[in-house]
């Protein structure tokens, strides 16, 4: 069984900057896409930024410019570096992998909080 393990959330004030990590563990055959996804009280879950094996990265257009997404294939590890944090930030932000065959895992998320 795969799991996805988060960790980096937290509070800030607006213009500050967090970075989140997710490491996949378990017996791991192969991790294609990965990324993160968020979700505020009240809303529906949106995608944040996505990244495939070879690197080209995905984008909402709310965090084009302020969040950056990477990931680290041998430890089968993503992170999302956020800057410039603005209180429309505030979510659980949470960690997907898809693994083609195998389906979808996803994390168990992580707050962020950003304060005006």
């Amino acid at each position: 069984q795969v799991q996805l393990v988060e960790s980096g959330g937290g509070l800030v004030q607006a213009g500050g900057s967090l970075r989140l990590s997710c490491v996949a563990r378990g017996i791991i055959v192969s991790i294609y896409d990965m990324g993160w996804y968020r979700q505020a009280p009240g809303k529906q879950r949106e995608l944040v930024a996505t990244i495939d094996e070879g690197g080209p990265a995905n984008y909402a257009e709310s965090v084009k410019g302020r969040f950056t997404i990477s990931r680290d294939n041998a430890r089968y590890a993503v992170y999302l570096q956020m800057d410039n944090l603005i209180p429309e930030d505030t979510a659980v932000y949470y960690c997907k992998a898809d693994r083609g065959y195998y389906g979808t895992t996803w994390g168990q998320g992580t707050q962020v909080t950003v304060s005006s």
